[in-house]
């Protein structure tokens, strides 16, 4: 699928959870992205991948409404987004406990003083990934994996509608990254919420998503789309896997990536 349909098939005229509309982003002089649509129906999980300096992680950081310098507009349930909101959570590249804090308390920063419900919910979120028990260990008690499941239950914490992840598993070894990944779409499907995740992992990008943006540099802008349209659970030896990805790294090369 190349850019000009850089909505898959049908999505057109389906319900949008988010719409991306950049027209540039500059860092002084400096023009980090062009013009590059993207729309998100509710409960799709997309990637987007690229070469370093593409523009990833900026796109992300303005969608989570971290960088507000830019040209263009985003709409999220129809509504204008225009800052931060607790209806999009974001999963940095490392987990980001505050060392001081236990981990209930890191779960539930982003509410000020403890409630009966906020308990519960930090108590049901460590039990979903695996971590009950946990709630009074402190960050340097845990393992890489296990703080990772830790930010993953912070960024659940306020019930969002979508969750942004920045290379979210590239610091854990490939036997917990790939558990991680697993709980990632255990967790997506039993919530209910829409993921927009940066990865340089192609076979993460497409064991994951329903479809897989390719970005191009200088400018960052949006080069092809890949359709990922694979039930789940899913194998990773799937010939339908193996052949998304092999479109995936011609899409790169074709956008001088690699």
């Amino acid at each position: 699928m190349t850019v000009a349909a850089e909505i898959r098939t049908g999505l057109s005229t389906m319900p949008r959870i988010l719409d991306v509309n950049i027209q540039s982003k500059y860092f002084g002089d400096k023009q980090v992205l062009s013009p590059l649509q993207v729309a998100i129906a509710p409960g799709e999980i997309v990637s987007l991948v690229g070469a370093s300096g593409c523009g990833k992680s900026t796109f992300l950081r303005i969608v989570a409404g971290l960088e507000l310098d830019y040209a263009g507009s985003i709409t999220l349930d129809g509504q204008p987004h225009t800052g931060r909101s607790t209806s999009v959570g974001f999963i940095f590249q490392e987990p980001r406990l505050f060392p001081w804090l236990t981990v209930a308390q890191n779960v539930a920063f982003a509410v000020p003083q403890a409630s009966v419900a906020s308990t519960a919910l930090v108590t049901e979120l460590l039990d979903e990934v695996g971590l009950s028990g946990y709630e009074q260990a402190l960050p340097k008690q845990l393992s890489g994996g296990q703080a990772q499941r830790v930010a993953i239950a912070r960024g659940l914490f306020t019930k969002p509608r979508v969750l942004l992840l920045d290379e979210p598993f590239s610091a854990v070894d490939a036997f917990t990254r790939m558990k991680l990944q697993e709980l990632l779409t255990r967790i997506a499907s039993h919530h209910g919420i829409t993921l927009l995740l940066v990865t340089h992992d192609i076979d993460e990008a497409v064991y994951l998503s329903d479809r897989v943006l390719v970005l191009e540099a200088n400018p960052g802008t949006l080069r092809e789309v890949v359709a990922v349209q694979l039930a789940r659970p899913r194998q990773r030896t799937d010939p339908q896997l193996v052949t998304a990805r092999a479109q995936v790294l011609s899409a790169l090369q074709r956008a001088h990536a690699l």
